[in-house]
């Protein structure tokens, strides 16, 4: 049997104040605000849960080797990687940091910790914090406190809910909190990502993210799967991440809860570096950077077989162009759903061109206005849509269970949304399971056969619109649009409304304007001169 001594270390017993392990650790690591920034210590804290998780792992493997009669096979790495588990030699054990929590050089050996590791296991390559710790320079004893507490963490307790997989994501969504608003970028809200899912239900294929996070979308989707108890091993996963240490704690973040992934090579853009340029996805699951300006110069990617059959997409902004990228990923039965901000619904030029064509090749499935507050980088209000490949009628066997779907060509589902969802840490907005139930229904009844005795236009809710009633609207999506409002004065025409004040502001400051030339005449008349 292995040494006690480097046993995973029992959990405490539950606090007087009822506060959760993934609370407890929160409070430990605030502890290192001013020492080190919000944005920079969820590095931190992460890569060293990680330490503890794949630590714990291996001394679980390690037992069972030697239990099994294998003690002379205790160090070879081919023993723990065919079980999924990582090889850690001495230096990166868990008990070994413990040991020395308290030295000064304390920094130093978690750095080689984890440079051992990832040497040790070519999955993980790319995926560790590199000289960390002792780059930022953080109080030894805070770093030790910190160390201490994440020691109190069993991970190998509790498997069926995912104990590390939690303390991670709830520490990946406190991290987006406490960065706020222009930052936090490398995380989707939970909920909005369970949507997305229970939406183009991916039990089975290629699952692609072009700009992937910290895998947030990758992991709800492997939940689903076990949700409707389908098999883990039907699925593989793609993903590509722009920035360095995004892509690191997406890799981390997969690697704890033991899930296999092309993220590329390295952390790339997308647009300039396309590492994935012939892969054909079954299911894209995305949120792409809002409006993002400036994305290429005016004559970069002018010829680029992404916008093969449509419009370049315009410079200013990069909505369309993430739209055509997901669009040019897709398989010949491919479902793909996505975030963005609403203004690339009503967009003129190149925008509305390539939204037409879209429209006119049958790709849009269903336009869902979001509720605001969702985010935690932004307030605004934002739009999921959903692209399908194949919209015609067929049956379709989902983890043993036959679905049978209408012949949905030239229908666009609207859903209005806003309404939906339940209060979260007070500011914010978030889909309760209820919510998300309900929304998934009403779409999947819109789909399927079951779509006459099911499914029915609801006022300020849902409408499901022919070709002919979009062209008619000059190809926005705007559900507000479609959707009868009667509760709600939002039967409105926003643009037109907009239009109408514009003009009448424009009045009203010509007229001020003469108003305040008519005031000094008379002033200068009285012999009185103002200067402004």
């Amino acid at each position: 049997m292995a040494d006690k001594k480097i046993k995973a270390a029992k959990p405490p017993k539950e606090p007087k104040n009822n506060k959760s392990i993934e609370e407890t650790l929160w409070d430990s690591a605030n502890k290192l605000r001013g020492s080190v920034e919000p944005s920079e210590y969820k590095h931190v804290v992460l890569g060293l849960i990680f330490l503890k998780f794949a630590s714990d792992k291996y001394e679980e493997r390690r037992a069972e080797i030697i239990a099994e009669g294998h003690a002379k096979h205790a160090d070879n790495v081919a023993f723990y990687t065919m079980k999924n588990v990582f090889y850690l030699p001495e230096e990166s054990r868990w008990a070994t940091l413990m040991k020395n929590a308290k030295q000064s050089d304390i920094a130093l050996k978690i750095d080689t910790a984890l440079s051992t590791v990832e040497k040790n296991n070519p999955s993980l390559k790319g995926a560790l914090p590199d000289n960390y710790y002792s780059r930022i320079g953080l109080d030894v004893s805070k770093l030790a406190s910190l160390l201490d507490t994440i020691n109190n963490i069993d991970t190998l307790q509790d498997k069926a809910h995912d104990l590390v997989g939690r303390v991670y994501e709830y520490f990946l969504s406190k991290f987006a909190l406490a960065e706020g608003k222009g930052k936090g970028e490398f995380y989707t809200p939970k909920s909005i990502v369970n949507l997305i899912a229970e939406m183009i239900e991916p039990y089975s294929g290629k699952i692609y993210d072009p700009c992937c996070g910290s895998g947030g979308m990758f992991v709800q989707s492997m939940k689903f799967i076990e949700n409707h108890h389908g098999n883990k091993k039907d699925v593989s996963i793609y993903g590509q991440e722009y920035t360095a240490t995004t892509y690191k704690l997406a890799k981390m973040n997969l690697a704890i809860r033991g899930i296999s992934a092309n993220l590329g090579d390295v952390p790339e853009n997308t647009f300039f570096k396309d590492q994935h340029k012939d892969l054909k996805a079954d299911f894209i699951m995305a949120n792409p950077p809002f409006n993002q300006k400036q994305w290429r110069a005016e004559n970069e990617l002018k010829d680029d077989p992404r916008w093969q059959g449509y419009d370049v997409p315009p410079t200013g902004n990069a909505n369309y162009a993430w739209i055509l990228n997901i669009v040019s990923k897709l398989s010949e039965n491919g479902v793909a759903g996505f975030i963005l901000a609403n203004g690339a619904l009503s967009g003129d030029g190149t925008e509305k061109a390539i939204r037409r064509k879209m429209i006119e090749n049958n790709l849009l499935e269903a336009v869902l206005v979001l509720p605001r507050n969702l985010f935690y980088t932004t307030d605004i209000s934002v739009t999921l849509w959903i692209l399908n490949k194949n919209k015609k009628a067929r049956t379709v066997e989902q983890n043993g269970v036959l679905k049978k779907y209408r012949d949905r060509q030239r229908e666009i589902l609207f859903m209005d949304l806003r309404q939906e969802g339940e209060p979260f840490e007070k500011k914010y907005t978030q889909f309760s399971e209820a919510d998300i139930k309900k929304v998934t229904e009403t779409f999947h009844h819109w789909q399927t056969t079951d779509f006459a005795k099911k499914y029915q236009n609801t006022p300020e809710y849902c409408y499901s619109a022919s070709f002919e009633e979009v062209e008619k609207k000059d190809f926005s999506l705007v559900p507000s649009k479609y959707i009868e409002f009667i509760n709600r004065d939002e039967n409105i025409d926003f643009d037109e409304k907009m239009a109408a004040l514009q003009g009448e502001f424009a009045e009203l400051l010509k007229a001020e304007d003469q108003s305040k030339k008519d005031l000094l005449k008379v002033f200068k008349e009285l012999g009185y001169e103002i200067k402004l």
